[in-house]
């Protein structure tokens, strides 16, 4: 019998596991594509389990789960942005023993449907230009490269992203 995935509303008893798996992830894949020092910074200010339960406390921030047998094996995040009728799909990562089998098209669906339900027309993100497998996996899902932003995040780093827009 196969193992039906599911998506879930992140829980606040979820968010150390979510903050693990982020770390989990992050350390797997940004090798190469920014320094170890950036990741554990970036990990820090993003994943600690007590920014996500604040942020599971706030309107218009919608943090899920994607789980196979009881187990969180990805997540998402969406917020309102300050432009009308724009979400941000501000989070999407799966574990990598779990990737290229649907479960992130799961959840970028999931994040369309959270924008649609909110009255948006646009799904925006952003993504490192030389996450040269994220912008190509976005790309399949019908997001477009729209703009790009360099942002200082303190610490000495930057995020030298590209932004991608799926019109709904």
């Amino acid at each position: 019998m196969p193992i039906i995935p599911v998506i879930r509303s992140l829980t606040q008893a979820d968010a150390g596991v979510v903050s693990g798996l982020a770390g989990t992830v992050w350390r797997k894949h940004y090798p190469g594509i920014i320094s170890p020092e950036q990741i554990e910074y970036m990990l820090a200010q993003r994943y600690h389990p007590a920014l996500i339960e604040a942020q599971l406390a706030s309107a218009g921030i919608w943090w899920n789960t994607l789980t196979l047998d009881e187990k969180i094996i990805g997540f998402s995040c969406c917020l309102l942005t300050n432009v009308a009728r724009e979400l941000k799909l501000d989070k999407l990562y799966i574990h990598h023993n779990h990737q290229r089998r649907g479960y992130g098209a799961m959840l970028i669906e999931e994040a369309m449907k959270t924008a649609r339900e909110n009255h948006c027309t646009r799904l925006v993100l952003a993504a490192n230009k030389n996450n040269h497998a994220a912008i190509a996996a976005y790309r399949h899902y019908g997001f477009e490269i729209s703009g790009a932003m360099m942002t200082d995040i303190g610490n000495g780093f930057v995020m030298d992203d590209i932004i991608m827009t799926h019109t709904l």
